[in-house]
């Protein structure tokens, strides 16, 4: 009789949740409840330069205020303390939730073949290759989705790689050290808001410091310098103007920069980058119904669920395609472009001279059997690759190269490596047979 393995495994052990096998750059607090970006300790800069004026306006300026505006003064204090709650509210719905992810995939997606009427012999396989950029359609106007090769899919239209996060996120506006976190999808109706809460609330404090300056300058009879430095809560006032002044010009600017965003239904990324005022905006609906889109569409649900546990790969070995082998690491390379690190081109110098250095490491230790030629005794890289007839019949053209053995987007060997092979090989042949006559002339 056959026992039921108890949850969690074959050992009895819960797996990890997917917060904590993350391959992003993410951090994680209470379980995973909330993921911020790698640099979330600037929220805490942002936080103090919020709660630290608001403090000071609602201890000192305020609350002279209530006294000079005894039948309404206190109103000046419960909305200034109400906006500076609001406003951190919406920073932490900005930060903290996940912007819009796209999960990775744990294979990359089928190759397509370079020639679909291609004859092929009964020992040849197909040519495989992965292109680097696709056309979809967009309303009509056709866009170009290039392929991750850190996440190893084709993103999604608006979708980019963020090199901070080391994320795909859709709809990427922009990454915010403000926040601490990438602007995409699932935060970026928050993240104006905040933006535009937070100009709201350096106008509030900028007017009504001067109303207290004004007022202590009424009271005292005298004139606005000499007001400036009658009370603490003068002194404050001015402090609070000259700092909420320098504040809204950056807040603000980027309110009305944004609004113009969404007025026209672009991101940050694609103002910058495409430039949509030359070229139709396949996005672009209508001033109204962009704003809607914005505001009044439903937030999609998040595609990674980080309290989930991961469960347990059924194998690592690469899996078989129609006509060829793809190994786990095809699609991978040393980097994306757009993660800011050098990758190795396909068809580069580089990746042919590490191919050509890596290929004579290994042909440098096979045995050549003297009957008819061949390797006998391949090293494991080339045994994957070298089919049984020898390295002749290796003989097809390949469109598209890589380094060998390395991380790239293909395992095919290229024209050089080939050439180079099939040299060492001849020769090898070639003193096999002088040694052996030789040895029959002695």
């Amino acid at each position: 009789m056959q026992v039921a393995p108890p949850p969690g495994g074959a050992g009895g052990a819960a797996g990890p949740r997917v917060y904590q096998v993350w391959k992003g750059s993410n951090i994680f607090f209470l379980q995973g409840r909330f993921i911020f970006g790698p640099d979330v300790r600037s929220l805490f800069l942002t936080i103090f330069l919020i709660v630290a004026p608001a403090s000071v306006f609602c201890a000192l300026v305020a609350r002279k205020l209530m006294d000079q505006f005894s039948d309404w003064g206190v109103s000046i204090m419960v909305i200034a303390v109400a906006f500076t709650i609001y406003d951190l509210f919406l920073l932490l719905l900005t930060s903290g939730r996940d912007p819009g992810i796209v999960p990775r995939s744990a294979h990359p997606p089928e190759p397509e073949s370079s020639d679909g009427n291609l004859e092929l012999g009964s020992n040849q396989t197909p040519q495989l290759r992965l292109p680097r950029i696709k056309d979809v359609t967009v309303n009509g106007i056709t866009v170009k989705v290039k392929y991750c090769d850190t996440c190893m899919l084709y993103r999604p239209p608006r979708c980019s790689h963020c090199s901070i996060c080391n994320n795909c996120v859709e709809r990427f506006d922009h990454h915010c050290p403000w926040v601490g976190q990438c602007i995409g999808l699932r935060n970026y109706r928050f993240f104006y808001m905040f933006v535009f809460s937070t100009t709201l609330l350096c106008i509030y404090v900028f007017g009504f410091s001067w109303v207290c300056i004004l007022k202590t300058k009424h009271d005292e009879q005298t004139n606005l310098w000499r007001a400036i430095g009658k009370t603490p809560a003068s002194i404050a006032s001015i402090v609070l103007i000259f700092y909420t002044f320098i504040s809204v010009w950056f807040v603000g600017g980027l309110s009305v920069f944004h609004l113009y965003l969404m007025s026209t239904n672009q991101t940050t990324y694609e103002n910058f980058r495409y430039r949509y005022d030359r070229r139709a905006n396949p996005y672009n609906r209508g001033v109204v119904a962009n704003f809607i889109e914005v505001f009044f569409t439903r937030i999609p649900p998040s595609k990674n669920n980080f309290r989930a546990r991961v469960p347990r790969e059924q194998g690592l070995q690469g899996r078989p395609v129609s006509g060829g082998f793809m190994s786990p690491n095809m699609g991978r390379t040393m980097g994306d472009i757009e993660v800011g690190r050098k990758a190795v081109a396909w068809g580069s110098e580089e990746a042919a001279r590490a191919g050509l250095d890596d290929i004579e490491a290994g042909l440098s230790n096979d045995i050549v059997d003297e009957k008819d030629g061949m390797f006998g005794a391949a090293s494991p890289d080339l045994a994957r690759v070298l089919p049984p007839e020898g390295l002749e019949a290796r003989a097809p053209v390949h469109s598209r190269r890589s380094s060998w053995g390395r991380r790239s987007g293909n395992w095919e060997m290229s024209p050089e490596v080939l050439a180079l092979a099939a040299g060492v090989a001849e020769s090898n042949r070639t003193g096999a047979s002088g040694s052996g006559t030789e040895a029959g002339n002695r």
